[in-house]
C-alpha cells in the first residue's frame, strides 16, 4: 500500500477491481430470475400515431407484460417528464409542452419510446416487439438548428421554446457603435453523442413492499424524486441505488422515461425487471450535447482594450425539454460569458428551438465549454483581424490580480486569480519560443502547422450543500458515506485519501459508501465539477465533529478540560498523560465501553460560493494538405485548480476532458437527414476519438487557492473539455490563415478539411 499523504499523487485504489473485471455495474447486480424489458421505438421523426396494436405481442411466448401510454395512464402514472424552465426576456417562462413517458398521439424523434415489452428472456422480448403493429402518418420534420420550419409542437410558435436575454444590450450596442475596432464571427458548435462506455440502464424490483430501483446515473436523489412524482409513491416507499457507473458526463444526470416505465412494470408484475440500452438505441435516445451556433461581436478601443461583447445564439433543444436543457445555453452559458477579461458591457441573447431530433442536455461542462469556445474563438479571430498577437491581446484584457475579488458582468463573484502568471507558465511548458522552428520543419515536409491558445475560466455548478457521515465499524474498518456519485473519476481514492489526511485513519481501512438513498438520505450527486470542493468540505466538517466528540469523552475519562486536548491530524494529545491515541484507537475504546453514540458522526455544510478554476491550453497541429488529415502534435495545459488533493487524479481528469474536446473538434459529428433519420447511429459512422488522435498532454499546476472553501480547492472534472475546443480550433485557424482561409468550423475531419483546402486552392488559381 502506498503512503497516503497530503497532496500526494496516490494511485487509484478502485482500478484494480475495474481492470480485473470485478467491477459491479448495473448488469452485474441485476438479480437472478429478472425479467427483461425491450422498448419499441419510433422509426419516424415526426408523425401522428394512428394505431398501435400490441395484441400479438401480449400473446407471444415468454411475454409477461406489454405497456403503452394508455396502459400507464390507466395505472395512474403521471405522464409528463419534469423540466426546468428559464425566464424569457419578457419575463415569461420558457415553453413546456408535454414530454410523455411513452409517446401518445404523436412521435417527435426517431428513437422515441412507444411501448415496452417485458419477457422472460431478451430474445423473447425482442421477438415480441417485432410483432407490434403500428401505423404513423408522417408529418414534415424540422431538423435544423434554426427558428421556424414545420412545428414540432403546435402550441410553440416558430419552434422557439426559449427567448432569453441577459446583460446591457443598449450599452453594448452603444459601445460597438463608437468602437475603434469591431470584429464579428459566427461560431457553430457541433452536436455530439455522449457515448459513455456503459450505456444507460435500470433494474426495478419490489423488496419488502417497497420499490427498489437500481439505475446507472450520477446520483440517486433526483431519480427517487422522479419515481415518487410519476408513480404517486411516498419517499419512504422508494429506495434508489446506483452501483459502479461506467461514465456519465452529464448525460446520466437527469431522469429518463425508461426508468419510470420499467419501475411501473416491476410494480405491476411484482417481479424484478431489467433494461439496459444497446449502443444504437443509446445513440438514438440518450440526450445529446452541444448543438448551437453563436454570432459574436467584440468591440475594442484604439489600444485593443475590450469595450463590449455581444453574443446572439440559436440552440437546439431537440424534440422536448430535457430536464436541464433550457438552462444549458442560457444561465449556465452566461456564468462564464466574459471569461477572464475585464469587461463589464456584455449581452447574451439566446433562442432555444425545438427540432425533430433527440433531446439535448448537459454534456461535460454544460454551457461553459460552449461559452468559452465562442469567446476564445472570437478573441483569437479579433487578434488576427486587428494584426495583434493573440497572446498579447489576452494579456492586455485580463482581470489583474489587484482587482480581485471581482464581480463579473454576469454577476459571478470571482474570488482569486493570476491569469497572466498561468499564461507565462504555459508559454514555457509549450515551448512557444520554439514554434517558429517547428513550423518551418513542417513546411519543409509539405505540411501546414498552427498553434492555438485558449484561456478558460470555469464556474463550478450543482448543489452548494453536502453531507458526509463517518461510521466506525466493529470489525475495525471505517465507512465514509458521501452524497456524490462516482462515474469513474476516482472518488473512492480521493475521498478516502482526504479523510485519511485529516483524521489519521489509514486509508486502506476506509470504505467509501455511495449511491444508496436508504443509507444516505440526501446528497447533491455528481455534476458541474462539484464533488471535490463540496464533498471534501463536508468531510472536513465531519472530522471536526469527530474530534470534538472524542476530545470531550477523553477529557471526561482523563479528568481534564476538553479544550485542553489537541488533535494533530493523527493523534490526540492529552495534557499530563502519556496517552496519545489515534482516532481508530479512541473508537475502539468507545466500542469496548458500549458508547455506540461515538461511532457515527455526520456534518452538513453549505458553501457560500462555488470556486472558479481557470487555465490555459495550447495546441499545435499539423495538417496534410494532400489528405486533409489533422494531427495534434503537441498539447500543453497549465491549470489553476487551487490546492490539489491528488495531483495524479487531477491530471487524469484533464487528460480525459481534453480527449473529449479533441473528439468534438476532430472526429465527432452527429448527422440527421432531412427526414430526421440519424445517419450516425453506429460506431461505423460516428467517429469517437482513437489513440492516434490523442497526443501526450503536458500538465502543470499554477494554483491560487480559492477563498470559498477552507482547503482552497477548485473543481477540475470538466476543465479539460472547456479549454480543448478553442485551443484546437485556433491552432487549425493559425495554420490556414496564411492561405486566406479565415473561417474554420469543427469538426476538422479529413473530408471537410480537404474540401476547405481545395476551395482555397481553386480560389487562388
Amino acid at each position: 500500500m502506498e503512503k497516503f499523504g497530503k497532496g500526494q499523487p496516490v494511485k487509484r485504489v478502485e482500478d484494480r477491481r475495474f481492470l480485473t473485471g470485478a467491477g459491479r455495474y448495473l448488469d452485474d447486480v441485476a438479480p437472478e430470475g429478472r425479467l427483461v424489458a425491450v422498448f419499441l421505438r419510433s422509426n419516424m421523426a415526426h408523425g401522428v400515431i394512428r394505431s398501435l396494436d400490441v395484441s400479438d405481442a401480449r400473446a407471444a411466448p415468454g411475454v409477461h407484460l406489454v405497456l403503452t401510454a394508455e396502459d400507464l395512464i390507466a395505472a395512474g402514472v403521471r405522464m409528463d417528464m419534469k423540466a426546468e424552465r428559464v425566464r424569457n426576456r419578457d419575463g415569461s417562462r420558457g415553453a413546456h409542452p408535454e414530454r410523455p413517458v411513452l409517446a401518445r398521439d404523436r412521435v417527435r424523434f426517431v428513437g422515441e419510446a412507444m411501448a415496452v415489452v417485458v419477457a422472460t428472456s431478451l430474445s423473447e422480448a425482442r421477438d415480441a416487439v417485432e410483432m407490434i403493429e403500428f401505423d404513423i402518418d408522417p408529418l414534415p420534420a424540422h431538423v435544423e438548428t434554426a427558428v421556424g420550419g414545420p412545428l414540432v409542437h403546435d402550441e410553440v410558435a416558430d419552434n422557439v421554446a426559449v427567448d432569453f436575454g441577459l446583460g446591457d444590450k443598449a450599452g453594448v450596442d452603444e459601445a460597438i457603435a463608437g468602437a475603434a475596432h469591431v470584429v464579428r464571427l459566427r461560431i457553430p458548435d457541433n452536436r455530439v453523442i455522449v457515448a459513455s462506455m456503459e450505456a444507460r440502464g435500470v433494474t426495478a424490483m419490489i423488496e419488502d413492499g417497497r420499490l427498489h430501483v437500481a439505475v446507472s446515473a450520477q446520483g440517486v436523489w433526483g431519480q427517487k424524486e422522479a419515481l415518487c412524482r410519476h408513480l404517486g409513491l411516498e419517499p419512504a416507499d422508494v429506495r434508489v441505488t446506483t452501483p459502479d457507473v461506467g461514465g456519465g458526463f452529464g448525460m446520466k444526470g437527469m431522469s429518463y422515461p425508461e426508468m419510470i416505465t420499467v419501475a411501473q412494470a416491476a410494480r405491476m408484475l411484482d417481479r424484478p425487471v431489467h433494461w439496459i440500452s444497446e449502443r444504437t438505441e443509446a445513440m438514438l435516445s440518450d440526450n445529446a450535447g452541444r448543438d448551437l451556433w453563436s454570432d459574436t461581436v467584440l468591440a475594442f478601443d484604439a489600444d485593443h482594450r475590450l469595450l463590449a461583447y455581444s453574443v446572439e445564439s440559436v440552440s437546439n433543444l431537440g424534440a422536448y425539454n430535457s430536464q436541464f436543457a433550457q438552462e444549458i445555453q442560457t444561465n449556465l452559458f452566461s456564468k462564464v460569458l466574459p471569461g477572464t477579461y475585464d469587461l463589464q458591457k456584455v449581452w447574451l441573447g439566446v433562442k432555444g428551438v425545438f427540432t425533430n431530433t433527440t433531446p439535448v442536455d448537459a454534456y461535460r461542462g454544460a454551457g461553459r465549454p460552449e461559452a468559452i469556445f465562442a469567446l476564445e474563438r472570437a478573441m483569437d479571430h479579433a487578434a488576427r483581424v486587428m494584426g495583434v498577437d493573440p497572446w498579447e491581446l489576452r494579456r492586455i484584457n485580463f482581470i489583474k490580480p489587484g482587482q480581485f475579488p471581482y464581480v463579473s458582468a454576469t454577476g459571478m463573484p470571482y474570488d482569486v486569480g493570476n491569469f497572466a502568471r498561468v499564461l507565462d507558465r504555459v508559454e514555457e511548458t509549450s515551448d512557444r519560443a520554439g514554434f517558429v522552428a517547428r513550423r518551418a520543419a513542417s513546411e519543409a515536409k509539405g505540411l501546414l502547422r498552427g498553434q492555438g491558445l485558449c484561456y478558460y475560466i470555469e464556474s463550478i455548478l450543482g448543489d452548494k450543500q453536502e453531507t458526509a457521515t463517518v461510521v466506525f465499524r466493529e470489525d475495525g474498518r471505517v465507512e465514509i458515506h458521501v452524497g456524490t456519485q462516482s462515474n469513474g473519476q476516482g472518488h473512492e481514492t480521493v475521498f478516502a485519501q482526504f479523510l485519511a489526511d485529516h483524521s489519521g485513519i489509514p486509508a486502506e481501512k476506509i470504505t467509501v459508501m455511495q449511491g444508496d438513498s436508504d443509507l444516505i438520505p440526501k446528497g447533491g450527486g455528481t455534476g458541474g465539477s462539484r464533488s471535490v470542493t463540496v464533498q471534501n468540505t463536508a468531510t472536513l466538517a465531519t472530522v471536526e465533529t469527530m474530534v470534538t466528540a472524542f476530545a470531550a469523552w477523553l477529557a471526561e475519562k482523563e479528568g481534564v478540560e476538553a479544550g485542553a486536548i489537541a488533535f494533530d491530524d493523527e493523534r490526540f494529545r492529552i495534557p499530563g498523560s502519556n496517552l496519545s491515541p489515534t482516532m481508530l484507537e479512541v473508537a475502539e475504546m468507545a466500542l469496548s465501553e458500549g458508547r455506540a453514540d461515538l461511532l457515527r458522526h455526520s456534518a452538513t455544510i453549505e458553501l457560500e460560493n462555488r470556486s472558479f478554476p481557470n487555465g490555459a491550453h495550447v495546441a499545435e497541429v499539423e495538417i496534410d494538405p494532400e489528405t486533409g488529415v489533422v494531427t495534434v502534435e503537441r498539447y500543453s495545459v497549465v491549470d489553476d485548480f487551487g490546492n490539489l488533493i491528488n495531483p495524479m487524479l487531477v491530471e487524469g481528469q484533464v487528460h480525459g476532458g481534453v480527449a473529449q474536446g479533441l473528439g468534438q473538434a476532430l472526429t465527432e459529428r452527429v448527422v440527421y437527414d432531412a427526414e430526421g433519420q440519424l445517419l450516425t447511429a453506429t460506431f461505423m459512422d460516428y467517429a469517437l476519438p482513437r489513440a492516434d488522435v490523442m497526443p501526450w498532454v503536458s500538465f502543470a499546476s499554477e494554483p491560487t487557492p480559492s477563498l470559498y472553501n477552507p482547503m482552497g480547492m477548485k473543481g477540475c472534472g470538466e476543465a479539460g473539455t472547456v479549454g480543448a475546443l478553442a485551443a484546437v480550433t485556433n491552432a487549425v485557424q493559425d495554420a490556414l490563415w496564411p492561405l486566406g482561409i479565415t473561417q474554420v468550423d469543427m469538426p476538422f475531419t479529413p473530408q471537410r478539411m480537404w474540401e476547405m483546402l481545395d476551395a482555397a486552392r481553386r480560389d487562388a488559381a
